[in-house]
């Protein structure tokens, strides 16, 4: 464990950044949600990424050894997502997601300060390891960033049918532009999982040392792979989009967080169990 004071430093600066998107981009008086990010606001983002980047390696290879718990999956999706977010900016419109994103960044980037991971990973030397490891957690963040965009685009389209569209709502992109973008997210975490899901069951003893097991890690990223997989057929072929799509998109997260997350937290913190 670092101690609190390294984690709060990046924590603090996701928490301002998120209040200044939040008061500049959504408050109804002065946001100005159309106004594309300034390189000030570039240059403190990458500020940010780094200072929690340090701080998320010392979390997870501190004392010589790869310590991963849930805390830790958090933070590092969190940054991932944050990240993504960053250099995607250059080049598509992503307004709105700031005020939702930083602050569980800012969150995130402080839970392992609270609860230090505690389970030890033995493999981190296996080529496969890392390539399975990395994918997985680049999918979770593509995940994580599909989540949020679809909570913007639930809140946009209750208030549209409401008629209680804010101006800051008002200028974010039109709805279909926004499905388009949260689609391009699910594709490709979609083929991530995937990758993800296929190394685990072909190479489970090169990647984790031993058999794959049905446990309810396992079971939980089939079923999310299932719900993302049964999104993109009725995309395709039935034209799914709107509420039906947003409700496939949340549900596929919250099975994707419980498979490892979920299960992490169950044995850390409320069974006190590492392994």
């Amino acid at each position: 464990m670092q101690g609190i004071l390294p984690h709060l430093l990046p924590a603090s600066l996701y928490a301002v950044l998120g209040f200044h998107f939040w008061r500049t981009r959504w408050t109804p008086h002065t946001a100005k949600a159309s106004q594309a990010i300034r390189p000030w606001e570039r240059v403190a983002l990458a500020i940010s990424l780094l200072l929690h980047a340090l701080v998320l390696y010392g979390d997870l290879f501190g004392g010589g050894e790869m310590r991963f718990g849930f805390s830790a999956a958090l933070s590092l999706m969190l940054w991932l997502a944050v990240l993504i977010y960053w250099v995607e900016s250059f080049h598509a419109r992503l307004e709105g997601l700031q005020p939702l994103a930083l602050p569980l960044a800012a969150a995130c980037a402080f839970l392992p300060a609270l609860f230090p991971g505690q389970h030890q990973i033995t493999n981190v030397t296996s080529a496969m390891f890392r390539a399975h490891f990395f994918v997985a957690m680049v999918a979770y963040s593509l995940f994580t960033l599909a989540a949020l965009h679809a909570i913007i685009m639930a809140v946009v389209e209750r208030r549209l049918h409401r008629g209680e569209l804010t101006r800051p709502l008002a200028s974010l992109p039109p709805l279909l532009t926004m499905e388009a973008l949260l689609f391009r997210l699910i594709a490709i975490g979609f083929v991530l999982l995937t990758l993800t899901l296929a190394s685990g069951f072909a190479f489970s003893e090169t990647v984790f040392g031993k058999a794959i097991t049905l446990n309810h890690k396992t079971l939980f990223s089939v079923i999310s792979w299932l719900i993302f997989a049964g999104l993109i057929v009725g995309r395709f072929a039935w034209g799914w989009r709107g509420r039906k799509a947003l409700r496939w998109t949340l549900a596929g997260f919250a099975a994707l967080l419980l498979a490892y997350v979920g299960s992490r937290f169950v044995l850390e913190v409320i069974l006190g169990r590492a392994g």
